[in-house]
């Protein structure tokens, strides 16, 4: 496979998160990082950056709250953008025609949040038949508390989520390995 078959999905990166209330910018910076390179060596290889925001009626993922842009300071300038009002990037959204028409056979998952709609993306995109990388330091997520009152960090969510989609929906990829490109899909 190749960049002429390669698309980048940034998921959800908008300033809507910024006003929930598990908001933590502890991993911010690092993420923007990451997600900047990635978005920036997309764009210098010639992969098309397709953006994703997530859409609800009411609150800041609502259109009419103004906070469905992108994340600051992120600057991306997507080549498609598409709304969603499901976990998954595919459903509902345009997005499956678009890399279909496109002949895209290959997707590389980042954005917010790690362990829900870039998981989410990344699972359904594999059973499609697509050839995914999901580059972990690219996403970003928040601490979760489970059923018994554990907090999960970032980390731990992150780490889980590698656990779970490696060998079986995707390839975990550093930014670098991500833009290199990859010969073939995981096998089932």
């Amino acid at each position: 496979m190749s960049v002429a078959d390669t698309a980048l999905i940034v998921i959800d990166a908008q300033t809507s998160f910024r006003h929930r209330p598990y908001f933590r910018a502890d991993d911010l910076a690092s993420y923007v990082e990451q997600q900047q390179a990635l978005v920036d060596g997309a764009k210098a290889a010639g992969i098309p950056v397709l953006q994703v925001f997530h859409v609800e009626d009411t609150g800041p993922f609502s259109e009419a709250s103004g906070f469905v842009t992108v994340l600051e300071p992120l600057r991306i300038a997507a080549d498609a953008v598409f709304r969603k009002r499901r976990h998954s990037a595919l459903v509902g959204t345009g997005l499956d025609v678009w890399l279909v028409a496109h002949g895209i056979r290959r997707i590389i998952v980042s954005g917010i949040r790690t362990e829900q709609c870039c998981e989410t993306t990344t699972r359904h995109a594999s059973d499609l038949g697509y050839a995914v990388d999901f580059v972990a330091a690219a996403t970003l997520t928040f601490p979760m508390t489970d059923a018994t009152g554990r907090e999960w960090s970032p980390a731990e969510i992150r780490a889980r989520t590698e656990l779970v989609l490696a060998g079986r929906f995707a390839r975990i990829a550093t930014v670098a390995e991500a833009l290199a490109g990859r010969p073939e899909k995981i096998a089932a």
